[in-house]
Parts: structure tokens; sequence; C-alpha cells
């Protein structure tokens, strides 16, 4: 994680990361733990959420987002000790390798409930008290790799094009009441994750063949955004989907 701009309006907000124990969201976490601001997270992974919170000081609770009905009373738990929440990161999901051939009803079901259905009701959870304390901003997180149509992972490409449509749904339903909604769109991102599953030499260079920069993308090159757009530097900006990918979709 590192911190190139410091914005004053994110010094003491009440900030909510959606999967933050590990990968993208830990850095998002420790980056606005870095700001001032006052930070809770939701994860499955209780070790590292916790790990996290210790080494942050940031709020950590336990949640499976697949769970609707449970998750609005978590994040008003969470708001009861940080204060309304004024800035959302939908940020989790799990890009798993699928074979259509093989795709069943219950786990298309599952993978937009992991990837899509918890950001809208987040929203919902959060939106509330935004209003409240004048706005705010929500920021979901798509990805490139519906733009490129890569195959083995329709689920999840379904789901973050999805989320495209919802960004710009939501920032009109939600602008009347001062809440900005965008999404930030990563390209291939090297986390631990992706290193251990399907990170080969051949596929690393694979990527920076493809891309117009010739670097692999870290979680420290996709937080600088999300930061902006919590910040009132982008007060401006909604409905708006911010592309970070090192130029991969040029090709």
């Amino acid at each position: 994680m590192q911190v190139l701009a410091h914005y004053p309006s994110l010094s003491g907000a009440s900030v909510l990361v959606t999967g933050g124990a590990t990968g993208l969201g830990a850095d998002f976490v420790r980056g606005f733990v870095a700001q001032g601001a006052h930070v809770g997270f939701l994860d499955l992974n209780a070790e590292a959420g916790e790990a996290l919170a210790a080494e942050t000081g940031a709020r950590f609770a336990w949640a499976d987002l697949r769970d609707l009905e449970a998750l609005s009373g978590t994040v008003v738990r969470l708001a009861d000790d940080l204060g309304a929440f004024t800035v959302l990161v939908n940020n989790a999901a799990r890009d798993d390798r699928h074979d259509f051939a093989d795709l069943t009803p219950d786990y298309w079901r599952d993978c937009l409930a992991t990837n899509l259905s918890h950001h809208v009701f987040a929203a919902q959870a959060v939106a509330g008290g935004m209003a409240e304390a004048g706005g705010g901003s929500i920021i979901n997180m798509g990805s490139i790799s519906w733009m490129r149509g890569r195959p083995g992972m329709l689920g999840y490409t379904t789901s973050k094009a999805a989320i495209s449509g919802m960004t710009r749904s939501l920032a009109a339903e939600l602008g009347p009441q001062g809440i900005r909604v965008n999404s930030v769109a990563p390209g291939a991102i090297l986390t631990e994750r992706q290193a251990k599953l399907w990170l080969t030499p051949e596929k690393n260079a694979e990527f920076l063949a493809q891309q117009a920069l010739k670097f692999r993308l870290e979680p420290k090159h996709i937080t600088p955004m999300v930061l902006f757009l919590a910040s009132e530097a982008s007060l401006g900006c909604t409905g708006q989907n911010f592309i970070v990918d090192a130029g991969l979709t040029l090709n």
C-alpha cells in the first residue's frame, strides 16, 4: 500500500469496505486508515480479517455477503460503532473459473450472489445514513474481464458487466440525496491469490505483451483511484466507470 495524496475530507470519515481482509480489499483498508478514516470491513476470512484489524486498527466483522437478510444488520452494527458510513467500497468478489458445460443453476445463482447482489443491498443499507449526513460516495469494484469477453468465468464476467449498469442506475437514483456512485474496473492485478492459482511465466508475459504499460499492476495501483473517488476531490464524478488496466483494453 502506498499513499500518494492526502484527502482532508477522508480524515474522520466512516468507511465500509466489503471483502476487505485480503487482496485489493486489504490494500483499500490500509489506504483509508492512512487517510485518517474510521474503517470497518467485512469478510468471510475471519483469520485474515482479525489479523488486518490488529495491524491497522480498523473494525472487522465476519459476514457471508450472500446472506442478504443478515447484511443490513451487520452494517447497522458497524455504523453504531463507527458512525454512519459516508463511503462504501463494494469490493467482495471471487473470480473462480468454471466450464460452461458444467454450469448448474445452483452454481450460477451462487456466482451472482457472490459477485453482484450484495452490492445493491450494501448500498441500500448505507444510503439512509449518507443522505442524513448530506451525501456520500459508493464505489463498486468492476472488472475489465467482461469488456474483453474472457472465457471460463461466465458467472464472474456477467456479474461485473451488470455492475456497470447498476452503477449508472444507482447514481441517478441516489444523486438527488448527494450520494455519488461510481465503479472502478481494474485490469490484471497481481494479488497473492492470483499468483497462487493462475500466474505462470507464460501468463505473466502475455499480460505484459498486451498492456500498453509494461509493468504488472498491483493493488497499490488501484487504491489511489478508490481514495480519489471516495474523497471530495471527485465531487463532480458520478455514474462513471474508471478503468485502471495499464492499457490492457486497448487490445
